[in-house]
This record gives C-alpha cells, structure tokens and sequence, in this order.
C-alpha cells in the first residue's frame, strides 16, 4: 500500500507556490499584453526600417533564453543600478518585456492579416485613423491572434518556473523545496503537475470556447 508523508501542510504550501505562479503570469500577461500591442501597433503604423531600434530590443528578448535574462536583469538591477527590487518584481519586469516581445509579432500577424481593401473602405466612409483601429482592424485582428496569444499566455505560465532564480518561491521551486525534505519526487511531481493542469486548463478551455463562437458569427 501506497503511504507518503505529505501533510495537509505540505499541500498548502504547494497552493501558497501555484497561487505565485498565478499572480506572476496574471501581471507579466497583462502587462506584456498591454505593451505588445502598442508595440506591434507601431511596427505596423511606422514600417520596418523606422522601427528598427525597437525590432533591435524585441529580438533580444526573443533570442536569449529567459533563464538568462533574468539573471542579467537582476545583478544589472541590483549591481549596476543599485535599485533595491524584490526578486518578484524583477520576475514581473522581465517577464513582462519576454512577453511584449513576442505579443508584438502576433499583434502585428493579426493586423497585417486583415484585409486593405476592408480598412479602405472604412476610411472612405470617413473614419479616422482611430475609429479604423478601434471598430474595424482590432476586432478583426483579435480573432486572428487570439490562438497564438492563448499559446503565449500558457507558455509564459510554464515559464514563470524559472523565477526561482531571482529567489521567488512559485509552484516548482515549492515542489522541489518538498522533494528535497519528504524524498518522494514522483509523487510530488505528478502533484505538480496536477496544480499546473488546473491552472492552465480554464485558459484552454476559454479560448477554444471564444474561437468557437467567433467562427459561427
């Protein structure tokens, strides 16, 4: 018969871990989302060759490894410009501009895929710039997006493991705390592994749900 001494204790303490998981991917999200789409909004409005300083910086983002990035952001931070930042911010920033980062390239995707013809149109009905962004081109670029910002979302979620290194204790890093004192690694990854299904899983779920009704409108 199976026996393990995990303790309700134990069990509260891997939430404490996933509930930082959460409030770490919800901000770097949110955040990243924000500065995405102003991003792509200006490679798009500005063309390629006005833009390359800003291409410059989101490919950086995109071609170092995260792990890297966060190491180098804190002792930058920390050494260089003696900022006194908690290890959870500096999570938040870097994860932040990984994520406008590659949110640029799908917000760009999406408004590049709506057709000229249809933004003309809207134009010729005396639309500003602004109405022609707001009523037409986002809406429609959204739909186009929003998978590729769903696999984002997720991926920035598993990515948020690699925190730990910047000293913030998120669900993995939890687990590995419990590994090292109770000596059961399987049954506490699989237990892991649950808590990261049930977090990501509403965001699947929502997404197939919001693709589904958008493609019988």
């Amino acid at each position: 018969m199976f026996e393990t001494a995990l303790t309700s204790a134990d069990l509260l303490f891997l939430a404490r871990g996933a509930g930082m998981t959460i409030i770490v991917t919800v901000i770097s999200v949110a955040m990243g989302t924000l500065l995405g789409v102003v991003f792509g909004v200006i490679r798009v409005q500005f063309g390629a060759q006005a833009c390359l300083p800003l291409t410059f910086f989101l490919d950086i983002f995109r071609s170092v490894p995260l792990l890297i990035q966060l190491v180098l952001a804190n002792a930058f931070l920390g050494v260089v410009l003696r900022l006194q930042l908690s290890g959870f911010t500096v999570a938040c920033l870097v994860l932040s501009l990984y994520t406008a980062a590659y949110c640029a390239e799908i917000v760009r995707g999406g408004i590049e895929a709506v057709p000229t013809t249809t933004r003309r149109a809207a134009r010729s009905l005396g639309m500003t710039w602004g109405q022609d962004m707001r009523h037409i081109v986002m809406p429609l670029a959204t739909r186009v997006a929003l998978p590729s910002w769903i696999g984002l979302a997720l991926g920035v979620m598993k990515d948020s493991a690699l925190v730990y290194v910047v000293q913030v204790t998120e669900l993995l890093k939890s687990t590995q705390i419990l590994i090292t004192r109770l000596q059961e690694p399987l049954f506490l990854l699989m237990i892991c592994g649950a808590f990261y299904f049930l977090i990501s899983f509403p965001l699947a779920r929502l997404g197939g749900y919001l693709e589904k009704r958008w493609s019988n409108d």
